[in-house]
């Protein structure tokens, strides 16, 4: 049995740390901040409840193992899932509107059919199914194993090329392109390109250099769904915090570790900042990876020819707006409604820019809009709990201190929103609004392609004993890389650094 101490309370760190436990390790969690869950967050206030994170779970079947293999209570016992349907409502620029189900492939074509054309589904659904191809080279290296030592192998693009007629389109082979130019060559009517750089765009991706691979995204929301937990995503994070607790991981919060001390060469424990060390024969680091040079003294935790932490890596931010609505939720309102912007140029150059400087967020961004139909958010049935959310440029591109300029965003993404909500403005009590803030957004997922520029830092380090896990390590950001973040990094430490995955 051996003292392992994580730092911080995120999902990926709770993950890791309630498999330790279970294979009867003595964890201790130290956490800089208040409570648990990371990112994901929640809002109270009135009897209204928020979730400022993650919105739904895309890959339930993370958490479900999570709960199997920590405990005789499977996650459904825990929390009460249920799936979103329809998964999504989109409303395009040109006021065109589709409801997608979930988890149909068949019923995505024939809705996308309907409202957009005949062919617009065959379209979307022939790229869906070569993302499934993307997603079935990569499901085991980008998700369940620890990254390659040969990481460079990742660097190419796994999404299919498309065969093409002519002189010299013949033959099949693997494609550098980006993301936005698979969507313009293979689905060509931009209400199908919003659909499709939604999601990356959700992820702060840029589809202008984002891999073509990022078509995974939508390839796994639409094959294994999308899910809700009653309570909000932050019952899933109390939910896996109370496992933790119930195998004994002891918590500590307002706790923030300053130091990784060594000892003969490997990790030794944590140095807190009120002097205190907790000695420790592994740790493991649910922070930015960035951060651990620091941590350690100096000494880099990864070596030159592997993945590294990027330098001043800075992704989008998201602003959110919760909205504490007078009146009941009507029985057919759509619990996601996306509202695509009105100029995807706009859009991308005000949240990625098009060079140095400040950047200027367009006037119609997208928006997505949920108001989930759950008693749990609401003091009761006349009234509804509805969050906005829109990505866009980090602090510092934009100033987002500016209290007069986050409020006007607000308000520009509330009368964005009434596509989705008519009549919003008028059934508003109050908002809250929260916009970027200096702290680091966490990435989205890890994508092959692009000479590895997508990856993450393993999870082993050069430094024996220490590990990183979170959603800026590898398999990268996202509820459910976050899972399998912890699952790597545990297996990692049970079985030996040789460990090559679950099987």
């Amino acid at each position: 049995m051996a003292r392992i101490a994580v730092i911080g309370a995120g999902m990926g760190a709770m993950a890791a740390a309630a498999r330790l436990a279970v294979a009867g390790h003595r964890v201790a969690v130290f956490e800089r901040g208040a409570t648990h869950g990371g990112a994901v967050r929640r809002l109270e206030r009135d009897g209204f409840a928020f979730d400022t994170g993650p919105g739904l779970l895309h890959l339930p079947a993370v958490y479900r193992d999570l709960f199997l293999k920590t405990g005789r209570e499977p996650l459904e016992s825990c929390v009460e899932l249920s799936q979103v349907d329809p998964a999504s409502r989109h409303v395009f620029a040109d006021g065109t509107a589709v409801s997608l189900p979930n988890a149909s492939r068949a019923g995505v074509l024939a809705a996308l059919d309907e409202a957009l054309g005949a062919g617009a589904g065959e379209r979307w659904s022939a790229l869906v199914g070569r993302a499934r191809e993307a997603w079935d080279a990569t499901r085991r290296p980008l998700l369940e194993e620890p990254l390659w030592q040969d990481w460079r192998v990742l660097g190419r693009d796994p999404y299919p090329a498309v065969r093409r007629r002519g002189l010299f389109g013949r033959g099949k082979g693997p494609t550098t392109a980006t993301l936005a130019e698979v969507a313009r060559r293979e689905l060509a009517d931009p209400r199908l390109i919003a659909l499709l750089e939604s999601h990356a765009l959700a992820y702060g991706f840029d589809p202008r250099s984002a891999p073509a691979s990022a078509a995974v995204l939508p390839y796994m929301e639409q094959t294994f769904g999308s899910w809700y937990p009653r309570g909000g995503l932050r019952a899933l994070a109390d939910a896996v915090y109370e496992r933790c607790l119930a195998r004994k991981v002891e918590f500590s919060f307002g706790a923030a570790v300053t130091g990784i001390v060594e000892k003969d060469g490997r990790v030794a424990g944590v140095e807190l900042a009120d002097g205190r060390v907790a000695e420790a024969e592994f740790v493991v680091a649910g922070i930015d990876p960035g951060q651990l040079a620091g941590l350690c003294g100096g000494r880099e935790p990864w070596g030159a020819d592997e993945v590294r932490p990027g330098a001043g890596e800075r992704g989008p931010g998201q602003l959110t707006v919760c909205l504490a609505l007078r009146g009941a939720r009507p029985a057919d309102a759509v619990h996601r409604t996306v509202v695509h912007a009105a100029d995807r140029a706009a859009e991308l150059a005000g949240v990625f820019g098009d060079g140095p400087g400040l950047r200027t967020p367009c006037d119609r961004p997208t928006v997505t809009v949920l108001r989930p139909d759950d008693p749990a958010v609401r003091p009761d049935g006349a009234h509804e709990a509805v969050t906005l959310t829109a990505t866009v440029a980090a602090h510092g591109p934009v100033d987002w201190l500016d209290g007069e300029a986050v409020a006007a965003e607000a308000e520009r993404m509330t009368g964005i929103a009434e596509a989705a909500v008519p009549g919003l403005r008028e059934r508003v009590l109050w908002r809250e609004v929260l916009p970027p803030t200096d702290d680091m957004p966490v990435p989205g997922p890890a994508l092959a392609g692009q000479e590895g520029r997508f990856l993450r830092p393993g999870n082993r380090t050069r430094i024996p004993g220490l590990y990183a896990v979170g959603g800026w390590s590898h398999p990268g950001g996202g509820l459910a890389h976050a899972g399998m973040s912890g699952a790597i990094v545990a297996g990692l430490i049970v079985h030996g650094d040789d460990w090559h995955g679950s099987t």
